[in-house]
């Protein structure tokens, strides 16, 4: 009887340390949390920070199709939200700026979103084009503009200008630059990110006032992101 008994112990005890064992390696093997969605965006106006008020209402494009909760956002869908701070740089303080967006709608489609402007972008390039016969030669081509003039280096205003490839004429020339977007993201230079307490986002940069244009990509994200991997 007594052997009996610690027969029974010994298999009660198994299983229990067994039922344990499995119960840990079900927690180790637990997915991870899933990554920080981002989202490109184009801005539909510019925003600086000191200038632009807080509660100023913005809207950005999406430039790629994005994958969200089983559901495509396609391209060109509208982001709202607004501007939730905005503070000039100061000789001892830096610039700050914060924009929310609330919510994203496309033609078929519109979803309630929580996403704030990040201190990432996706720089773009100026693609020269076909060389042809008739261009300039050797290395001059490198400063062909394609709107039959070469761009003076002291003057600005003689670049074609990146965001607008889109708006060219018929007599621009087929030797004119196209505006490429990088498939990296890259920090913007002298520019910081922290979060809130609240979750919140702000971008703040020491060496001058923060200043968004409607011709550069930049990265909405529910969080902070990493860099990427090349």
């Amino acid at each position: 009887m007594f052997t009996r008994r610690m027969l029974v112990g010994n298999v009660v005890s198994t299983l229990v340390l067994g039922s344990a064992a499995l119960l840990g390696q079900q927690k180790a093997a637990a997915p991870s949390s899933p990554a920080v969605r981002e989202f490109p965006v184009n801005m539909q106006q510019n925003v600086t920070a000191g200038t632009t008020p807080v509660g100023t209402k913005i809207k950005a494009k999406l430039t790629v199709a994005t994958l969200m909760d089983g559901v495509v956002i396609p391209r060109n869908a509208v982001f709202s939200g607004e501007v939730t701070e905005s503070v000039a740089k100061t000789a001892s303080d830096p610039s700050r700026l914060a924009l929310r967006m609330d919510s994203v709608e496309w033609k078929n489609g519109s979803a309630p979103i929580k996403l704030y402007l990040t201190g990432w972008y996706y720089p773009t390039s100026l693609d020269e084009g076909q060389k042809l016969a008739y261009g300039p030669p050797n290395d001059s081509v490198k400063t062909w503009n394609g709107a039959g003039t070469y761009p003076d280096p002291n003057n600005p205003a003689s670049h074609p200008f990146p965001g607008h490839d889109a708006d060219r004429g018929a007599d621009s020339g087929p030797n004119a630059p196209l505006a490429v977007t990088s498939n990296h993201r890259v920090m913007m230079k002298n520019v910081e990110s922290t979060r809130n307490t609240d979750g919140s986002v702000v971008i703040t940069c020491a060496r001058s006032n923060l200043k968004l244009d409607k011709s550069t990509a930049y990265v909405l994200a529910a969080g902070e992101l990493v860099p990427t991997k090349k």
